[in-house]
């Protein structure tokens, strides 16, 4: 399976509380709930889309927590994105969970990037990565995640908690396709190119 990461992000970075105000407020954080005002259907199905090339899930704890929380009471089987999360295999990167209740799920206690990079040694599509971005950039610098979908909000916080944080690994992406939705959300796949590439703007 090549690993692959799905992330709400700000035109700032921010990944922060994308779903509502309670959602994670560390730091003080008050600007939870930013991708709501732009949701339709066009991202609802790009969203569906990327669901139904799951083959498993990787979490982190806070986003497993939020995600253990809801997704268990929709049991509409027409809904894919409650379908996929409901039925197929799931991980949770944790070192304090003592067992995880939601159905199918499998701690990951140990060496986190020892333990993903075997469970992508398995057959599949894709081991999908939502939110879980403390996760997603341990990985990014362990040269596991293999594509990126950047959805991209068109606000910007001033404050949170960005996904390339300063000290992130160097890297280079190739644009795989782009798409946009009527209310400005831009979906940008990414896959891993390598190390950047530099060049130089003088005029001799």
């Amino acid at each position: 399976m090549r690993l692959t990461l799905t992330e709400f992000v700000t035109l700032d970075g921010v990944y922060q509380g994308p779903g509502g105000p309670e959602e994670d407020t560390d730091g003080g954080f008050a600007h939870g709930g930013w991708v709501v005002p732009f949701f339709e259907d066009t991202l609802g199905g790009f969203i569906h889309g990327v669901f139904g090339q799951a083959d498993a899930f990787l979490f982190g704890r806070r986003t497993y927590d939020i995600f253990a929380q809801a997704w268990p009471k929709s049991t509409d089987p027409a809904d894919p994105v409650a379908r996929a999360l409901n039925t197929l295999p799931k991980y949770v990167a944790s070192r304090t969970l003592d067992r995880a209740d939601w159905h199918h799920t499998t701690v990951l206690g140990g060496d986190v990037a020892a333990e993903v990079a075997t469970l992508k040694q398995q057959p599949g599509r894709e081991l999908q990565i939502h939110g879980s971005g403390a996760l997603a950039q341990t990985l990014f610098d362990a040269g596991l995640i293999d594509l990126v979908r950047l959805i991209v909000f068109p606000v910007v916080l001033g404050s949170g908690t960005r996904l390339f944080a300063p000290g992130r690994t160097p890297s280079g992406f190739r644009l795989a396709d782009l798409t946009s939705t009527p209310t400005g959300v831009t979906v940008q796949t990414l896959e891993l190119a390598g190390a950047p590439e530099y060049g130089s703007m003088e005029v001799e």
